[in-house]
């Protein structure tokens, strides 16, 4: 666990770096460094997202999976590093 944290707070230290969302597989967070309103959008809608997405890479090659989601906009740079149980959700300015 101590392990995990460390990796949390490397993520949150680089430059540009908003904040950070564990996600469970229910679409939960469990750690987030954004107040509780924010992570649960967050979280929600790229739980959403995610899966439509694993799905979609799934149907294109049934050996396949998604293992990493990236989406630039205007405003933020949203990562989602996906698992079995969990997801990592970074969220950075990106000009950062």
């Amino acid at each position: 666990m101590a392990e995990v944290e460390d990796t949390l707070k490397r993520i949150q230290s680089i430059n540009g770096v908003i904040g950070t969302i564990v996600v469970n597989a229910e679409g939960i967070p469990i750690r987030s460094t954004l107040d509780n309103s924010t992570s649960v959008q967050y979280a929600g809608l790229l739980h959403q997202l995610t899966m439509k997405a694993r799905g979609t890479v799934r149907d294109i090659d049934p050996q396949n999976d998604l293992s990493f989601l990236r989406i630039r906009s205007k405003k933020h740079e949203i990562m989602v590093s996906t698992d079995k149980e969990y997801l990592l959700i970074v969220i950075q300015n990106p000009a950062g």
